[in-house]
């Protein structure tokens, strides 16, 4: 079936506003969604975007009012995030027993909670809009929505369209627009794919002319690399085994035993070994044998670790630089915490009732840490990154001094083996191109990853398996424009244009 095909069937199916006509609407809207999610890693389905947006864009034409308009927008949302994000129900998993029935109603509020920022978006177009001008209405509050997904309440900015285009030519944008610059232009493109049966060279003219100026930019150059050797360690812990008495101190030796390899050859040995997060079972505190006796184990290569701590009674989930003699020289606590995962609002209260944050492993839940804090390691610079902090890439601009790299380490087990690992992968993959930098991935198992300042990865280790990759470290590309100034050129223009249409939209309806 042809765009304009399916536009028009589209068209006829919700041409009347009856009761009939809107739950029909709503399924479309529901199953339109859904096949927008396939756009997302590891499908990565770009089809389905053209298909998706501007059969929705029908339905936001053929709304009538705005309360059927907000329910299509909501519709829409519940089933983009419903599938594009049903790895959540993998933690749920890891303990079964107390924990599988509360993993339908995670799904479901997450979905429908998000979904929540399209409907509003779908509600203020049909208000302040009507004919093909709601279109363009619907392009800037969606797009403020996604803002206000990324940065509201701590933010959950996962599943931004902007994901959808790692590894094509589209995100050599990136270092430019940033994420929020790609969803801006995925909208600006695909939404007037609706107008395609009434008005083609209207609908088409932004995807040609769009694909044309990608198409026509320069392909990057090869990243240059140093001569700086990088090992990165994936011991593959499942998370149900992770934490077991009898099973926790296997992954660590299998870490050491990785982190070992090649001693006493005339292979080239790393200037640093990265461990995932909490690879060392046990607090910082109380672990000074135990850092001796690995450091003794690799060499005495310095050795980057994720490692608990506590500190007057709070805990913190950290990365610590540990040198040759075992000492901890210097520590990052992780700032951006994941809600429910790794804190509980209201912790104490609810520690009551036996409920604590998934993730946490020493009392009822971590604290966060003081904010981005760049490393001075062997191999230069580095802004560490624990797990969910890759996904923000405000937290990473936060930073005042440009590091050299950046560096992730993360336990991506809890995502399970099927979307989430990849869909966090991703977003590593648009810190680096964004900032210019490369990115050092470590995964308790997930994909280890060498990325260069491109976003392209240029070592791996695949979801599932155990390994150790030595890897050259890439050198940094000169600051881009969108490490200086983050979101807000495009910010700042959605808001005038939000601004513009909500004025001309209350005066419409002053003289209605």
């Amino acid at each position: 079936m042809t765009p304009g095909g399916f536009a028009s069937g589209l068209a006829t199916l919700v041409k009347n506003s009856g009761r009939a006509s809107l739950w029909l609407a709503l399924v479309l809207a529901l199953g339109l969604g859904g096949v927008l999610s396939l756009s997302l890693a590891p499908l990565h389905i770009l089809w389905t975007l053209p298909l998706a947006l501007g059969g929705i864009g029908v339905l936001a034409l053929r709304a009538v009012g705005w309360r059927q308009a907000a329910l299509i927008g909501w519709a829409f949302g519940l089933g983009y995030f419903g599938f594009g994000l049903s790895w959540i129900i993998e933690p749920f998993q890891i303990d079964a027993e107390r924990y599988a029935w509360m993993a339908p109603f995670a799904l479901v509020f997450l979905a429908g909670g998000l979904a929540l920022f399209w409907g509003a978006t779908f509600a203020l177009a049909a208000r302040w809009a009507v004919g093909q001008r709601r279109l363009l209405v619907l392009l800037v509050f969606w797009s403020l929505a996604e803002f206000g997904r990324a940065y509201l309440l701590t933010g959950f900015p996962w599943a931004g369209f902007g994901q959808f285009w790692i590894d094509t030519p589209m995100a050599q944008l990136l270092p430019w627009i940033g994420a929020q610059g790609l969803a801006f232009l995925t909208l600006a493109v695909c939404l007037p794919l609706a107008l395609l049966r009434r008005k083609p060279v209207l609908a088409l003219s932004p995807l040609v002319v769009t694909t044309a100026m990608v198409l026509l930019l320069p392909a990057p150059p090869a990243a240059e690399m140093t001569t700086r050797l990088v090992r990165l360690v994936q011991p593959n812990a499942p998370q149900a085994e992770k934490w077991l008495p009898k099973k926790r101190w296997e992954f660590a030796r299998r870490a050491v035993e990785l982190s070992a390899k090649g001693q006493g050859t005339t292979a080239p040995q790393p200037e640093l070994i990265v461990w995932p997060e909490t690879a060392v079972p046990q607090l910082l505190n109380h672990a000074d044998e135990t850092l001796a006796a690995i450091m003794a184990q690799i060499g005495g290569v310095p050795l980057l670790v994720g490692i608990q701590r506590e500190e007057d009674g709070r805990f913190f989930n950290s990365a610590a630089l540990v040198d040759q003699a075992g000492v901890a020289v210097q520590i990052y606590d992780k700032a951006h915490l994941v809600p429910f995962g790794e804190y509980v609002p209201f912790g104490d209260t609810m520690a009551r009732f036996g409920i604590y944050g998934f993730a946490s492993q020493a009392g009822a839940g971590y604290s966060a840490g003081a904010g981005p804090q760049v490393m001075d390691l062997p191999i230069g610079t580095a802004l560490p990154l624990i797990c969910y902090e890759a996904v923000f890439a405000q937290d990473v601009n936060a930073v005042k001094q440009r590091p050299e790299m950046l560096i992730q380490i993360t336990n991506d087990a809890w995502f399970g083996a099927r979307s989430g690992p990849y869909q966090h992968l991703v977003q590593a993959q648009m810190r680096a191109a964004e900032q210019g930098l490369p990115m050092l991935r470590a995964a308790n198992t997930g994909i280890t990853a060498m990325i260069d300042p491109y976003g392209q990865i240029r070592e791996n280790i695949p979801l599932g398996e155990a390994g150790a990759v030595d890897a050259l470290l890439p050198k940094p590309l000169a600051a881009t424009l969108y490490s200086r100034t983050g979101d807000w050129p495009v910010f700042l223009l959605c808001i005038a244009l939000g601004l513009f249409f909500w004025f001309r939209g209350a005066a419409v309806a002053r003289h209605s």
